[in-house]
């Protein structure tokens, strides 16, 4: 058969990070390289009485076709977790966060739309948005968030700025309170929706990161957030808060797209949440995340101080962000790690323009102290051996 493939088609491309990870699973590989949460967070005792319940008291309900916005009291609880005032019917329920991204690129983005992103950005959600054949513009980004004057520069014509401002993947940055009002301040000025990103935002160490953008201009604003960073990823349930005039549309999305979210996985999911549950279980994730951090903080300073490899130290989240001296290729050098059984993800594919390929992301939550330690000393070898 003469299979005639459609232009959007052609712009897919498979997840980098995917592919990567194929090679992690080579025996003996201690691997710095997925975004995957700690296997050791997930509560199946709790899951396990939940599914009791759910079935025990609705299951036919449960395991029946569902409404497409979700199951009603996850959707309130949604809105009542949120430091914002929410109506629960501005609340969708989806199948994973990532879902919610592909809703947005369906209703918001047409061929050449100007798409203005961080530097760098999270991949996946530039896989999302291709697809739809957008013109990505990419806004000058540090430590502390966005540029401002890049911004205003590059606004013109924008469908929407898209952001993570809480633990970033994937350079583990955040925006202050200082840089949020600004932003926030900004983009209603000068007339750029934001599509603001949060699956990180509750794994704070120390203090919790400041006021949502969303929650400073609600109308200007979607926001998505996600279970699987606090609860399980494969449950794949996340959800978004979208201003009523684009809620239709993006329900509409949904319906043509998987019909609902599991409505078991919903019913569960609110089963545990309901009495409070997460106010016990979160700072248990942040405790193991913190000590992990540490850990592979003092390891990058006890192998490579004074080697011209510089980090940062991430307040939250998974992941910190390398850079290696100039002239140094972390695509080029992933072999040598893997050849030394250790693996990373390179900077470069979160690049939606000109790629910095001295950059790389660790991700600290899924090794023990032991193999962050035992991985990081093996890194250092290689980018000692391989300067230039």
């Amino acid at each position: 058969m003469n299979w005639k493939m459609a232009d959007r088609a052609e712009k897919m491309n498979p997840s980098v990070i995917r592919e990567i990870l194929k090679v992690t699973e080579k025996p003996g590989i201690i691997s710095f390289a997925g975004g995957l949460p700690s296997p050791k967070t997930f509560p199946i005792a709790a899951f396990t009485k939940a599914c009791a319940n759910v079935l025990g008291s609705d299951g036919e309900a449960a395991l029946q076709y569902a409404a497409s916005e979700g199951y009603g009291p996850l959707r309130e609880w949604v809105a009542a977790s949120l430091p914002w005032d929410i109506d629960p019917a501005q609340v969708l329920i989806t199948t994973g966060s990532q879902q919610a991204l592909d809703l947005i690129a369906k209703i918001l983005i047409d061929k050449d739309s100007r798409v203005l992103v961080e530097t760098p950005t999270y991949l996946g959600a530039l896989q999302a948005f291709t697809p739809m054949e957008p013109e990505f513009v990419s806004v000058a980004s540090n430590a502390g968030g966005i540029d401002l004057q890049d911004l205003a520069a590059k606004a013109a014509g924008a469908r929407f700025l898209y952001l993570l401002p809480n633990f970033q993947n994937p350079t583990g940055n955040s925006m202050n309170e200082a840089s949020r009002a600004a932003l926030s301040a900004a983009a209603a000025r000068l007339g750029v929706p934001i599509i603001e990103d949060n699956p990180y935002g509750d794994l704070w160490f120390d203090a919790p990161p400041p006021l949502p953008l969303t929650a400073r201009n609600p109308e200007g604003c979607i926001y998505m957030g996600s279970f699987s960073k606090t609860l399980a990823p494969g449950l794949r349930l996340g959800f978004l808060v979208a201003p009523k005039a684009l809620y239709p549309k993006l329900l509409q999305a949904k319906q043509a797209a998987d019909l609902h979210t599991p409505s078991f996985n919903q019913r569960m999911v609110h089963e545990v949440l309901k009495d409070g549950f997460l106010d016990q279980h979160v700072p248990t994730i942040r405790a193991l995340y913190k000590a992990q951090r540490d850990a592979m903080l003092a390891a990058l300073e006890a192998n490579l101080a004074g080697s011209g490899v510089t980090w940062n130290k991430p307040d939250g989240g998974m992941f910190l962000w390398l850079k290696l001296p100039k002239g140094m290729n972390a695509v080029d050098l992933l072999p040598l790690a893997v050849e030394r059984n250790v693996a990373y993800v390179p900077g470069a594919p979160f690049y939606s323009g000109t790629p910095e390929h001295n950059t790389l992301r660790l991700s600290f939550v899924t090794s023990t102290v032991e193999q962050i330690n035992t991985g990081i000393a093996a890194l250092a070898q290689v980018f000692r051996e391989n300067q230039r």
